[in-house]
């Protein structure tokens, strides 16, 4: 045996490295709140607001405000019990407020007394915080007195808790201020649309909690109050009201025994997709777990044993499955239990064998009880499960039929596909572009080799107002599947598309936009994969040119051309409007948008998907005033979209 040869590094006891208190925190933040992105910044205030939302599960607190500061500081206060200010018993000298701040896995949820459920278990939040901010302010409202402690520099201690003052008429809670260090963080900028979204959540998880938001830095002044009687009865009415209920009501239920206790809202809507939102103990379980499977197999064995009970469906009849009872399901199952078992640090996915078991016998009972006493909204149900029934069925018959054309057409590529030489798809990309004369433009100005050209006809079928079986039939989808060559829903397989990159190109005016909103539609629905790989991409040909001396120079849209105007008030030159792809010459076309070096695509994130297939339920829909509500709430984020 060859003898292994060793280097000559030190390894003994002295070169183990011992972190301390919060170093392990500075030194791999990853590991405690994911990243040092917006997504980490973030996780700083849910880790904070956790804990008063805690206090709210255990009946101590009712309003909880949260402000992000002029200075750009985050405060959470809450009107809790206050965390406790007496010494802690094995750390002389020193009290519990000052260890919950400063020593991971300190906190009152590990002992079973200071709370029955909860969702910060690994007692590791408030003082990652205090690790990971450059200036952390505690402040405890107890027992009279106003007790206050600051901690600077990745949570030192600048001396002991100390009274202050009396607590403002006998009230209890706590107040954490803090600065995010920004030598952690990539980004201190802390944005509100993302921490609003996250607190109504919360509000409507907890029956009653009051959350009030304020933003005070200047020029992006705003305040938001969330509170709701009605808890996830409300969430799923909010949920569903861009949508078409099929009836008014929204059932839900409730049960608890022991230490577990679960609770269910629900309402179909006209549309063709479910959406199913589960949580443990206010934590989102994104990727379900125990409490979800309970509810879709009692939901599937209720809603057969009636539909047999009520003649609806009949003997001969196949039962029908979970995903055909399903379409059009807007559904929250919140769970709450001492002692959750999550996979994994991101609390994901719930492991407990028990609450399936009790939420499984909940909905057995407590559903086939609603649907005896709701008798007409049943049959809606019913019926509507049937309808999926036979269009899944008819989906099956036309996907098998694309396979077999796909199999006896060679390659089974659509006839109007220009394609590229190249066959490896790292660095093949596809433009879909709309009509054949653009069509033709973008066909003189590609690079052979590597980019392929889809012409399309006009508007796509709207994918969220439509049924598998219509959409896998409609000619364009069809050419769509066949050219990205790895097949749609649940066949869809990320690993067999043919292009890299995936780019829509269409007119830079309004209905080119709607273009591109049913096309990302279309791949947020049937695609799903190819989103979140980030494979879709946006082109941006520019609505307007003009000369600037003998220089071209292109502007995008109006806002583009309003930008320039104020840079050059003196300009004289007309502005040329590019009505269409088709009116633009093959040297503009390339020069705008089919150049790499040139050219700026927008990479589709899965917000953007979701917000075009949003666009596609109400902005297409009848409803006016919904439409219009929208457009101003959403004004920014739809403004890729130029509608």
């Amino acid at each position: 045996m060859a003898q292994t040869t060793k280097g000559s590094a030190s390894y003994k006891a002295k070169d183990i490295t011992v972190l301390e208190g919060l170093e392990p925190v500075r030194v791999r933040p990853g590991m405690y709140i994911g990243s040092t992105g917006p997504a980490g910044l973030h996780h700083l205030v849910w880790e904070v607001v956790d804990n008063s939302v805690d206090e709210a599960m255990a009946g101590f607190c009712t309003r909880i405000d949260v402000t992000i500061l002029s200075d750009g500081s985050c405060r959470v206060v809450d009107d809790g019990r206050g965390i406790p200010v007496d010494e802690h018993p094995q750390y002389p000298g020193k009290s519990a407020a000052e260890i919950v701040l400063t020593v991971l896995h300190a906190g009152g949820k590990f002992g079973g007394e200071g709370y029955k459920v909860s969702g910060g278990l690994h007692g590791v939040g408030v003082s990652v915080v205090n690790a990971l901010s450059s200036k952390l302010t505690l402040e405890v409202d107890l027992n009279g007195d106003h007790h206050e402690l600051i901690f600077k520099d990745g949570g030192k201690p600048q001396g002991k808790l100390k009274i202050t003052g009396s607590a403002p008429r006998g009230r209890t809670g706590t107040t954490v201020t803090f600065v995010p260090d920004p030598t952690i963080f990539e980004d201190t900028d802390f944005r509100a649309q993302t921490i609003t979204e996250r607190l109504q959540i919360m509000a409507f998880l907890n029956k009653g909690l009051e959350i009030r938001f304020a933003d005070e830095r200047k020029g992006r002044e705003a305040k938001e109050t969330f509170k709701y009687a009605g808890g996830i009865v409300d969430y799923v009415r909010h949920l569903n009201a861009s949508k078409e209920s099929l009836f008014k009501k929204v059932g839900s239920f409730e049960q608890s025994e022991d230490k577990q206790e679960v609770e269910v809202a629900f309402q179909w809507n006209s549309g063709y997709y479910e959406s199913i939102h589960s949580f443990a103990n206010g934590i989102s379980t994104i990727e379900g777990g125990m409490h979800e499977e309970g509810f879709r197999k009692a939901l599937t064995n209720v809603v057969n044993r009636y539909a047999r009970k009520r003649n609806l469906l009949k003997e001969k009849e196949t039962n029908l499955l979970g995903e055909d009872i399903r379409e059009g399901l807007t559904a929250i199952i919140s769970v709450r239990l001492a002692e959750p078992q999550f996979e994994g640090q991101t609390k994901a996915k719930l492991g407990n064998v028990s609450i399936r078991s009790l939420v499984e016998r909940t909905t057995n009972e407590k559903l086939s009880d609603w649907l005896e006493e709701n008798p007409r909204e049943g049959s809606q149900i019913v019926a509507k499960a049937v309808q999926a029934s036979r269009a899944r069925m008819a989906a099956h018959q036309a996907r098998d039929l694309t396979r077999r054309k796909s199999a006896l057409d060679g390659a089974g590529l659509p006839g109007k596909l220009v394609d590229c030489s190249s066959k490896d798809s790292r660095e093949c990309e596809i433009f879909i572009v709309e009509g054949n004369s653009a069509g033709g433009s973008a066909k003189d100005a590609r690079d052979p080799r590597t980019q392929a050209i889809l012409p399309i006809r006009g508007k796509i079928l709207n994918v969220e107002k439509a049924r598998s079986d219509k959409i896998l039939k409609n000619t364009e989808i069809q050419a769509l599947i066949a050219a990205i060559g790895a097949g749609v829903e649940s066949d869809f397989d990320i690993t067999k598309i043919r292009y890299d990159k995936i780019i829509l190109l269409a007119d830079a005016d309004v209905d080119g936009s709607h273009i591109r909103t049913l096309l990302l539609t279309f791949f947020f629905r049937q695609m799903t994969d190819l989103v979140n790989n980030g494979n879709v991409y946006v082109a941006q040909p520019p609505l307007y040119s003009t000369l600037v001396g003998k220089e071209k120079v292109y502007l995008r849209d109006d806002i583009a051309k309003d930008a320039f105007l104020a840079e050059h008030p003196d300009h004289k030159n007309d502005f040329q409007r590019l009505k269409g792809l088709g009116e633009m010459d093959f040297d503009e076309l390339r020069d705008t948008t089919m150049d790499p070096t040139k050219r700026a695509l927008l990479q589709i994130t899965v917000e953007q998907a979701a917000l075009a297939d949003e666009v596609c339920s109400i902005l297409m829909g009848d409803d006016v005033p919904q439409r219009r509500h929208f457009i101003q709430t959403n004004a920014k984020d739809v403004r890729f979209l130029d509608i």
